[in-house]
């Protein structure tokens, strides 16, 4: 297992009481991100059905050169509850050192409350790849040609 460093940085308003993201397991690949409310939103929100926010975390973080962090959904939450993150997984840049933000949103069909200090969503850092673009006046065919949607069958 490779272990990348990450540095985070409370935001001003933030609650330092909250947890920093943690890992639950020995195993696990998403540290879990926690709600961090300003002081006048301390009780957390509910999200009614169909509804979407951005939840802060409380943090900044400077990932290395290399590398990104992707935020995706926790299981459990999207299983019992029918949260989501409608842009699943959002990208965080390594050059990027504003406050850290989940857009989450509530696919079920009862109001959910998020509550200050609530894992709401996991991060996976993963390295990065470019890609040099190359323009041709022709790509090489294969089997599968331009077939798209549904075109190698259903089972």
């Amino acid at each position: 297992m490779t272990v990348v460093s990450l540095k985070l940085a409370y935001l001003e308003d933030a609650d330092q009481t909250v947890s920093l993201p943690s890992y639950e397991t020995s195993g696990a690949a998403g540290a879990d991100l926690r709600a961090n409310f300003p002081p006048k939103r301390r009780d957390g929100i509910a999200l009614a059905p169909g509804e979407r926010a951005l939840v802060p975390i409380g943090l900044r973080v400077e990932i290395p050169e290399g590398y990104e962090v992707q935020i995706r959904p926790r299981s459990g939450l999207a299983l019992k509850n029918g949260i989501t993150l409608p842009n699943s997984p959002g990208t965080i840049d390594c050059d990027y050192r504003g406050p850290l933000g989940v857009i989450v949103m509530n696919a079920g069909q009862e109001t959910f409350h998020i509550a200050h200090g609530a894992r709401i969503a996991q991060m996976i850092v993963a390295p990065v790849v470019q890609a040099a673009f190359q323009l041709v006046d022709q790509l090489d065919e294969t089997e599968r040609g331009a077939g798209g949607f549904g075109s190698t069958g259903v089972s």
